[in-house]
């Protein structure tokens, strides 16, 4: 029964690599833009950086708890590798004072923030407690990546709008957590499996409002809204973290300003500086 378990969690979890893989590539269009005007625009480096730092979090606790994470390492390396070349291109076309808040960011959390943590948890604990604690990290970390949907749905619930919200989108990173979810539950791994049942929730309840509000007559804002992005997505891996990009503020008739949201992992835009795409993380393990 045992190989069993193990056999199927190795299914899932090869079926969570391909889904986060192809999360991971969904800001391609994004960055292709940003290539083709040699400008980040209103684009936020925030969502990739976040990414970024979810997956060495997963690549970190894999290596400490070595059984059957191999999965975990391979699409986690991979959202590194990729969520880099992301904030390279980031760097090169961004403006100064973006620039300098993207390296700040980077430093404070990719660097001196997981630096820290894996340095006390290297030399200040040790075996199981030590596991415990990385595990305990990336889950908490995992849940607030995850809850961040919940302030597109209340923007798509103020202007009826789902039109940057689309179902294909909510449909994948669902399924993407529901793989990731029974990967951790067929190893008995609970810091897997608990962050991916509300990538799941959250998931299904996107779904559920784009059948509600896809005929509804969209409320047009009279001021820019300002929307913040984050997945998808996590964009995290494990929980894989991901993302796609989409307009979030449309230009009604009027000047008024329509706000949208999407499910996407990593890319943010500002409203009020055109059209925009936007992305949110998804769980991806």
């Amino acid at each position: 029964m045992a190989i069993h378990h193990e056999s199927l969690a190795i299914v899932f979890g090869l079926l969570g690599n391909v889904i986060s893989f192809m999360v991971f590539l969904a800001p391609l269009p994004t960055f292709y833009k940003i290539y083709k005007k040699k400008s980040t625009e209103g684009f936020q480096s925030l969502p990739y950086v976040v990414a970024l730092f979810s997956c060495m979090l997963w690549i970190y606790y894999a290596l400490v708890k070595k059984d059957a994470t191999l999965l975990l390492i391979t699409i986690n390396s991979f959202g590194c590798v990729i969520e880099s070349i992301y904030l390279a291109v980031f760097l090169i076309y961004a403006s100064k004072n973006t620039r300098f808040s993207t390296i700040k960011l980077l430093l404070l959390l990719n660097v001196c923030g997981f630096g820290a943590m894996l340095l006390s948890t290297l030399y200040l604990t040790t075996g199981s407690k030590r596991l415990s604690i990385i595990g305990w990290i990336c889950l908490v970390f995992n849940i607030s990546v995850f809850a961040a949907p919940l302030c597109i749905m209340k923007l798509v619930i103020k202007t009826k709008s789902v039109e940057f919200m689309p179902f294909s989108l909510s449909f994948f990173l669902t399924i993407n957590a529901v793989m990731w979810f029974f990967y951790g539950l067929l190893l008995k791994d609970y810091y897997i499996a608990l962050p991916n049942t509300l990538g799941f929730l959250f998931g299904i309840i996107q779904m559920v409002m784009y059948l509600i509000y896809r005929n509804a007559k969209t409320v047009a804002l009279d001021e820019p809204v300002k929307q913040q992005e984050l997945n998808g997505h996590i964009i995290d891996v494990v929980k894989l973290s991901t993302m796609v990009p989409y307009d979030p503020n449309h230009i009604a008739k009027g000047g008024a300003v329509t706000v949208t949201a999407v499910e996407d992992p990593i890319g943010k835009e500002e409203t009020g500086k055109g059209n925009h795409n936007n992305m949110d993380f998804a769980g991806k393990v």
